[in-house]
């Protein structure tokens, strides 16, 4: 089992930066595939990015393409996501997800989640 730990999140203004991470508890994290989803209010929660396991492999919602890069140091039992370019449309609580098997983008198969971290990004 693995338990997630968002931080980063917080206000800035269109066109600006954050980055997130995610601390993995525990010593097998380079077990885990790693994601981030977002939800905002109102709305279902959405694919952003993921990660395998090594970091080998990365894939992104055609949304943030080119703007967000996801990102992982096994060494520190962390995954990142920069985030550049931000828009006001990208504010939402932002997840951590894990999962041993799975990094598809449908957030009901993932296994493990942290708590959230809002982004809000003001026009």
């Amino acid at each position: 089992q693995v338990q997630l730990v968002e931080s980063g999140g917080g206000l800035v203004q269109a066109g600006g930066s954050l980055r997130l991470s995610c601390a993995a508890s525990g010593r097998t994290f380079s077990r885990y595939t790693m994601g981030w989803f977002r939800q905002a209010p109102g709305k279902e929660r959405e694919f952003v990015a993921t990660i395998t396991w090594s970091g080998g492999r990365t894939y992104y919602a055609d949304s943030v393409k080119g703007r967000f890069t996801i990102s992982r140091d096994n060494a520190k039992n962390t995954q990142y996501l920069q985030m550049n370019s931000l828009k006001p449309e990208d504010t939402a609580v932002y997840y951590c997800a894990a999962d041993s098997v799975y990094y598809g983008s449908s957030w009901g198969s993932w296994s493990y989640w942290g708590q959230g971290t809002q982004v809000t990004v003001s026009s």
